[in-house]
């Protein structure tokens, strides 16, 4: 098909096609586990934290997609990715007002092990996008989603050990929020640069 805009297939493109299936697959496991503890655990933090497992997961099956194909479609897919990431922003920020009406406490040691476990998945998918971060714009988005998911974990680690401290149960409304308003700040910078790219795109 020689209108499709793709390419053929390389090493380079065969390595970024397994890197961003095991990525897929690792994120896939994880939106299950944490959204599924956050319930049992009454966790805004963790559920919040899952969905933006599952916003991750949809980012690297468009980035698969993408590869091989034309810079335009590209720039769409990333396009794509922050829109998807910025919706998740809204839906989570929506989750930490109702949970703040009506919610019971958060389970505290629930919360600094399964964002433990969750820290440690994200930790070796970054290391295995690191490569990616300065290269074609539908790879960077993935690399700035893991890395939103790094920090994110690390907040929920520290209000789960806050909450085992104190019992404070606004300390992971707080953490829900954080992640919600960091989440949708990275939508913005990924469609900021799809922007760019999109334009660059359309002038070649």
């Amino acid at each position: 098909m020689a209108d499709c805009g793709c390419s053929p297939v390389t090493p380079e493109t065969a390595e970024q096609r397994k890197t961003l299936k095991l990525a897929l697959a690792l994120n896939g496991v994880m939106f299950v586990v944490e959204t599924t503890s956050g319930i049992i655990g009454n966790s805004t933090g963790l559920i919040a934290d899952g969905l933006d497992m599952l916003a991750d997961a949809c980012a690297y099956a468009v980035a698969l997609l993408a590869i091989g194909r034309s810079g335009l479609f590209k720039a769409n897919a990333a396009m794509a990715s922050g829109i998807l990431l910025l919706i998740l922003g809204c839906a989570v920020l929506l989750d930490v007002a109702r949970r703040a009406i009506s919610g019971e406490p958060p389970e505290g040691l629930i919360m600094v092990l399964v964002a433990a476990l969750a820290l440690a998945v994200n930790a070796m998918v970054l290391k295995l996008l690191n490569r990616y971060r300065d290269g074609e714009v539908h790879l960077r988005a993935t690399w700035i989603f893991t890395r939103a998911d790094l920090i994110a974990n690390i907040a929920v680690i520290v209000s789960g050990i806050a909450v085992l401290l104190t019992g404070i149960r606004a300390l992971d409304l707080i953490v829900g929020a954080g992640i919600g308003v960091y989440v949708i700040r990275e939508a913005f910078e990924i469609l900021s640069d799809a922007r760019e790219s999109r334009a660059a795109a359309n002038r070649s």
